[in-house]
């Protein structure tokens, strides 16, 4: 690619890690412990199915009736359930699950026998031994909240103490594969969660946490090594790879952090970090089912995380994700809105590669709504913005954002606007950088506009509707 012209001339117009020493994921390669066993990690159902036979045993309910977890997380490890997936499933920390097992500690607290019970779905006979009532959210595949099961996670939470406990249900709803989960998106929690992040200061955590394990900075710091490792699978092989083994380690380790005690740095710190994870498991979950409303509960999840931990950068980047959701889904004027609420929202403080990338958000929704004119002047708008950027002044997790990102940014909005040669010619100099350090799925759908550039640019010399008509006409603008 030609550098040598300034930006306005060229833009004219499994895999296996341990986790606490014995939490093991296991990806596309076998796993390993150290034990020497080898780590498979069950379906949901099967481990639900195991704890309903283990319960049955009369050896297990005289445990229970002694309140002795250590031998029901022995009996379950006998039967194929490993300590990794109990801690996923219960929130509790697999270190102290070790403990418990080894009768090194007893449990003491009612709330962890309720955890534990809840997490596992152990039957009323169970439950009853351990001197606990009924589930009353066993449906739901998730804690004992008294929360309807249809609002799950689309409510913006009104403290750091209720984003947590929204974000700890989301991740064991997901886990649970609670079926609500799978139900159509709503544009009205877009609205909604968009005016309270811009009018609503929040407040800050810390004061309200008590009880549970310290938490310092360096815990913070493995927490946010552990989730990189994530974003490197996901770069690589796209969100549904890796994205329950994500959902699993948010669920044991950021659930433990996130209910520890810290001052209100550390609070922060750890608010802003799980908040970026679960952006992450966000477009993890829109790659694997863009159409259901999973990502778009942890896109809001992750926008008020991002507040708590009084990140609002990281916040107005979860907004413009929420935007590129609602344009696929043909939400276009909800998606020119979220775009420009970032904008509005980081207003002298977003860095300039931050606000071309709104800009370009908004320039793919007005794009869709054939709104030439506005998407030509956010394209502009983009363009001034990336000759004025420094990337060594951008957050990390935006530092993919290069020219080549933004000639595909540029392809994607001319195809729409029925300009297929000028949507050509950028998508081919975005796919010219393509290397080892790109992303290969970015470059797969610069790739597609490519290919329907040239599609739309034969329809055309032979007189036949280009495919960007045929798009309009079969996903016409939400009204």
């Amino acid at each position: 690619m030609n550098t040598s012209q300034p930006a306005s001339a060229r833009f004219a117009q499994s895999y296996v890690f341990t986790v606490n020493d014995a939490f093991v994921f296991t990806f596309s390669v076998g796993g390993h412990q150290g034990n020497g066993k080898h780590a498979m990690a069950l379906a949901v159902s099967d481990v639900r199915a195991i704890v309903e036979r283990v319960c049955a045993r009369q050896d297990v309910l005289d445990a229970c009736t002694r309140r002795d977890l250590g031998t029901v997380i022995e009996v379950l490890g006998a039967h194929g359930v490993a300590q990794g997936q109990i801690a996923a499933l219960t929130g509790l920390h697999q270190g102290r699950l070790s403990e418990y097992k080894k009768h090194r500690r007893a449990p003491k607290a009612s709330s962890t026998f309720q955890v534990f019970a809840d997490g596992l779905g152990m039957p009323p006979v169970a439950r009853q031994a351990l001197g606990l009532g009924p589930n009353l959210s066993a449906s739901a595949g998730v804690g004992t909240r008294d929360k309807p099961p249809q609002d799950i996670d689309l409510a913006y939470p009104d403290a750091p103490v209720d984003a947590s406990e929204n974000v700890a249900w989301l991740w064991r709803a997901d886990l649970g594969d609670a079926p609500m989960l799978q139900a159509r998106l709503d544009p009205g929690a877009w609205n909604e969660a968009s005016l309270r992040w811009l009018v609503d200061p929040g407040r800050r955590p810390g004061s309200e946490i008590v009880g549970g394990t310290r938490v310092g900075m360096a815990d913070v710091d493995r927490f946010r090594a552990t989730a990189g490792l994530f974003t490197q699978l996901d770069d690589r092989f796209g969100g549904g790879h890796a994205r329950q083994s994500l959902i699993q380690y948010l669920s044991a380790d950021a659930g433990r952090l996130l209910h520890g005690r810290y001052t209100e740095t550390v609070g922060r710190a750890l608010f802003s970090a799980t908040a970026e994870a679960t952006l992450l498991a966000a477009w993890m979950s829109y790659d694997s089912c863009p159409g259901s409303s999973l990502a778009q509960r942890y896109f809001i999840q992750a926008l008020a995380l991002a507040q708590a931990g009084d990140d609002r950068l990281l916040g107005a980047s979860v907004l413009d994700a929420m935007s590129h959701q609602a344009t696929y889904k043909g939400r276009f004027g909800e998606a020119a809105s979220l775009a420009r609420a970032a904008m509005t929202g980081t207003r002298g403080i977003a860095t300039p590669t931050l606000t071309l990338h709104f800009h370009t958000m908004k320039a793919r929704a007005l794009a869709r709504l054939g709104d030439a004119k506005g998407c030509d002047r956010s394209l502009a708008d983009a363009v001034r913005e990336f000759e004025r950027r420094r990337p060594e002044d951008d957050p990390g997790w935006i530092h993919y954002f290069d020219e080549s990102e933004l000639s595909a940014e540029f392809g994607h909005c001319l195809r729409d606007l029925g300009r297929p040669a000028d949507a050509a010619q950028y998508a081919s100099r975005s796919l010219m950088s393509i290397d080892e350090t790109t992303f290969v799925r970015s470059d797969f759908f610069a790739m597609m506009v490519l290919a329907d550039a040239h599609v739309d640019t034969y329809a055309i010399r032979l007189g036949l509707p280009r495919l960007s008509r045929l798009r309009a006409i079969l996903n016409p603008p939400a009204r």
